[in-house]
This record gives structure tokens, C-alpha cells and sequence, in this order.
């Protein structure tokens, strides 16, 4: 063989060593993508599922406490729902008041939203004949409790926060004919009974709507 024939085959065997060898280190890399690329999906797959599981769990656990009675709650049954003017009720001089829990209301109902000044007792039954929810405290209640009841109906539709002067407790949840009663925003019976009772089994109207009535929330 002449040394030229002897020098072409040297380079093409080489070359083909060299290719070789490059494919099979492109195999390597990509096998070690593709395991790579398996160990992320796994791991973001068991994460989201922990969390599905988790938040499942959770509807769950709300819609269980809903179901069951709501220690502290009155009720009142077979509430008249005429459509009148009617003035906003005043405590006696010393005394205190509860939001109305239904009964007759003003014709045009409160929007619903967070207000930092009282609205109209007879606009906000008319919300509550809906399906809404009104939270109402005391003015004088710590900016930390109202941070918190803020934070509760933040995001919610159908329901309404306002101060309520003279108000018999911290804290009252009203809903139609429903009502609950209590001395701190922090109670986890607040979270229930808006679990419960927003657009709940007791609306009269439920659908009907709590906005494009009366009032300018935050």
C-alpha cells in the first residue's frame, strides 16, 4: 500500500473515531437532559399535587364546618321584606343596638364592599334579602381587628363591612334572619359563617344583585 493510501485511511479511521466518539457524547448529554428534565416535572408533579391535595383538603374541612351549626347563632324566621323608607334605629341614651337580621327595608339596597363610615340599616337588609353578609363593629374596635376583618371579606362578593355605633358587641355577622355575635375579629367562627351563609340556603333572592345600588365602597 502506498504511503498516501496508508495516510487517507489513517485520516478517514480517525475520523470516524473522532465522530464516534461525538455521537456518543451527544447520546450521553442527552440522556442526561432528558433524566434531567424527568427529575424537574416529578418535582414540580409532587409539588402540585401536594398542593391540590392540600387546598382540596381544605374546601373540604371549610365546607364541613359549614355544614354543621355554628355555636352562638340566632335565628329569626318568617321576616316581613316590604319595600319602604324607613329611618335608621337609634339606641336609647346608654344602651346598645343589633344590625336588623331582615324585616321590612328600603326599596334601594346597599352596595356591597368595605366602608369606613356607617351605612344605612334599612339599604342593608335590603343587601341581606340578596344573599349578603354584613359585618359590622364597633367603632372603637382596634385598627388590628379591623385589619383582620378586612383581610376576611377582601375578594368576597356579597357581603358588606361597616362601624356600627352603639353596637352590643365587638363584632356582629348578620345575614337574613341569621345572626351571630362576637367579642374579637379574630374568632374563627367569622370565617364560618361567611363560609355558611354568603348567597346561603336563607337568601330570599339569591342572585339578586349588590351592586348598582346605593353607596361608594373602598
Amino acid at each position: 500500500m502506498s504511503d498516501h493510501k496508508q495516510n487517507s485511511q489513517e485520516r478517514a479511521e480517525k475520523v470516524a473515531a473522532l465522530r464516534a466518539a461525538q455521537q456518543s457524547k451527544e447520546r450521553r448529554t442527552r440522556l442526561l437532559t432528558i433524566g434531567a428534565v424527568a427529575v424537574v416535572v416529578l418535582a414540580l408533579a409532587s409539588t402540585a399535587a401536594v398542593v391540590i391535595i392540600g387546598e382540596t383538603r381544605k374546601r373540604a374541612d371549610a365546607e364541613a364546618a359549614a355544614a354543621a351549626p355554628i355555636a352562638g347563632v340566632e335565628e329569626v324566621a318568617d321576616l316581613s321584606a316590604e319595600h319602604v323608607p324607613l329611618p335608621e334605629p337609634t339606641a336609647e341614651p346608654g344602651g346598645t343596638l343589633l344590625p336588623p337580621l331582615g324585616g321590612d327595608h328600603d326599596p334601594t339596597w346597599q352596595n356591597c364592599g368595605i366602608y369606613t363610615e356607617p351605612v344605612a340599616s334599612a339599604n342593608a337588609v335590603h343587601s341581606l334579602e340578596h344573599g349578603a353578609v354584613w359585618v359590622t363593629y364597633r367603632p372603637d374596635l382596634p385598627a388590628d381587628q379591623v385589619a383582620t376583618l378586612v383581610g376576611l371579606l377582601d375578594g368576597r362578593a356579597y357581603t358588606l363591612l361597616s362601624p356600627f355605633p352603639d353596637l352590643a358587641s365587638p363584632v356582629v355577622l348578620t345575614a337574613w334572619g341569621i345572626q351571630l355575635e362576637l367579642d374579637d375579629a379574630n374568632d374563627p367562627r367569622a370565617a364560618v359563617f361567611l363560609d355558611k351563609y354568603v348567597q346561603g340556603e336563607q337568601t330570599p333572592e339569591p342572585g339578586a344583585p349588590c351592586v348598582d345600588g346605593t353607596g361608594n365602597p373602598t
